[in-house]
């Protein structure tokens, strides 16, 4: 009986391992929740006074010490074809942008994520999502290489309200998401913005650049946790 019981306990601190640790697992909604509101309020005064560069403090600290290393949410988003998609559906590391059909994007952007989705098709899940109707997004998919997936959702619908809360109406757009294969947030990152004339060719590097140093830090972190687990 006392073998029985030694052994009840030792197989029940195992199971519930694993539980523990999928309870301490913080969620980027749940981040956002907690801290968004102290964000918005400072930022709204930051930016009210046009100082610009308080404004990008703050949301580099909202970034760095609050959301980065939640979980994202297994958000629902529609394929071109108007079918639900699961962000957990995807199983690679994954580049997430948020676009919208009246932003205007840098010269060169475009051009940088379609050669970086064909270079690293293999090894990252590329999803572009608009925040438009499915035409308007078909429309804009046009641009978007083959090695893209292209996804929307449409507000007006409000069908919804609790992606578009917590992707669209906390940090603005255009935002990209850094998202390890454990679907950890490894970095959020706001679009690169150029001054008005600068070229296409300066835009294409500096856009190839800083997204391909974004996708070469979800890949490095991803080969540690690989190595982390064999060890253990």
């Amino acid at each position: 009986m006392r073998k029985f019981l030694l052994l009840f306990f030792i197989l029940a601190g195992f199971s519930g391992q694993p539980q523990a640790e999928k309870n301490d697992k913080v969620y980027f909604s749940e981040a956002l929740s907690m801290h968004l509101p102290k964000y918005e309020e400072k930022a709204k005064d930051a930016y009210r006074f046009n100082d610009y560069k308080r404004g990008h403090f703050l949301f580099d600290s909202l970034v760095n010490n609050c959301l980065r290393n939640s979980y994202i949410d297994n958000f629902r988003f529609y394929s071109l074809k108007k079918k639900p998609v699961q962000l957990y559906q995807f199983k690679k590391p994954v580049y997430l942008i948020t676009y919208a059909s009246w932003c205007i994007q840098g010269k060169g952007e475009i051009p940088a994520i379609n050669k970086l989705a064909e270079k690293y098709e293999n090894q990252i899940d590329f999803i572009v999502l608009f925040w438009d109707s499915a035409d308007m997004a078909k429309n804009s998919a046009k641009e978007f290489s083959k090695n893209i997936n292209v996804v929307y959702v449409d507000e007006r619908k409000n069908a919804d309200p609790f992606v578009i809360k917590n992707l669209k109406h906390s940090l603005g757009l255009p935002i990209s998401f850094l998202i390890s294969g454990d679907r950890r947030i490894e970095d959020i990152r706001r679009s690169i913005f150029l001054p008005y004339n600068a070229t296409a060719k300066e835009s294409y590097d500096l856009n190839y650049e800083s997204i391909e140093e974004g996708i070469s830090s979800i890949l490095i972190t991803d080969q540690h946790k690989d190595v982390a687990d064999i060890s253990n």
